[in-house]
């Protein structure tokens, strides 16, 4: 691994494509970070409608890529060290998947081991209103110590375009990896003075 720490991304089938690509698009600015894509069907597809991007664009931002058909890749297995794994975003399908241990493609495979291992799992779950099973999985996977974090917009840090909310939320996701980072977010630095009303 040459010193280099190594993180998972998948990136399934929900709405929200662009959390996946400004993650790998984040690593790609940290030398010491490798990144191991895995990308689905159904997010090949969703990025193509919400982003107009190609599956080779997406794959052409990560140094690793997986086919998510590969039951048998790298990732895998608890053999092969990883930082953990995040799923931007992850679908109701999948979550019921990593919820279950079903490991029936090489997203849910590498976020079971990944589990397992007692690695960091986070997953940008994307969905809204919630019913009873996606809850019930939510807690499956929290009780398993993995890391539910629907990517829910900030506001008090003023977002004034679709980009800050977005990198808001990467940057959250960064933190938990202990990846430094500067120029993502604004730091809560607590309420601020309300202003005096000018003199008349």
């Amino acid at each position: 691994m040459g010193g280099r720490k190594r993180l998972i991304v998948g990136i399934t089938g929900a709405s929200g494509a662009i959390y996946g690509v400004r993650i790998l698009q984040e690593l790609r600015r940290h030398p010491g970070w490798e990144s191991h894509l895995v990308l689905s069907a159904s997010g090949a597809l969703t990025a193509t409608q919400e982003l107009s991007m190609k599956r080779s664009d997406i794959e052409a931002l990560a140094d690793v890529v997986h086919s998510v058909k590969d039951i048998g890749a790298a990732i895998s297995s608890g053999s092969f060290p990883t930082e953990g794994m995040v799923i931007a975003p992850c679908s109701m399908k999948t979550l019921a998947s990593v919820a279950l241990g079903m490991a029936d493609n090489l997203v849910s495979r590498a976020a079971d081991v990944a589990l397992k291992e007692r690695r960091r799992v986070v997953l940008l779950a994307r969905e809204t209103p919630l019913n009873l099973a996606h809850l019930r999985n939510m807690t499956s996977v929290t009780e398993m110590g993995g890391i539910i974090f629907p990517p829910v917009p900030a506001f008090y840090n003023l977002p004034s375009s679709l980009d800050d909310v977005v990198n808001h939320t990467v940057g959250r996701v960064l933190d938990l990896f202990g990846i430094h980072h500067e120029h993502l977010l604004e730091r809560w630095q607590g309420l601020r003075k309300p202003q005096a009303a000018p003199a008349t």
